[in-house]
């Protein structure tokens, strides 16, 4: 995932702008698509607050930008101290 090339437009809505916050991301998968619930997990229960899906070939485009801007901010700005594993379901990550 490259940088948008200059005068590349890109539409946002107001809604949109405001995010969405996520403590928990649970990933599924089949052949053709990789799902990814972001969840705004407050116990005793979560809400899935964003959906995305996306290709096999994408994710791992995303994976690496991801990778790339997590490097850059640790060079800026220090290393991040990883949160600790989430107790309970293994399955979720």
């Amino acid at each position: 995932m490259e940088e948008p090339e200059a005068g590349f437009n890109v539409k946002i809505t107001d809604d949109e702008l405001k995010g969405r916050y996520s403590n928990l991301l649970r990933i599924t998968h089949t052949r053709e698509e990789f799902i990814l619930d972001f969840i705004n997990l407050v116990p005793p229960q979560g809400i899935v607050s964003a959906r995305i899906v996306t290709s096999p070939g994408h994710l791992k485009r995303i994976i690496r930008a991801l990778a790339t801007n997590l490097e850059r901010y640790e060079q800026t700005f220090g290393p991040i101290q990883e949160a600790p594993e989430p107790s309970g379901d293994d399955s979720i990550h």
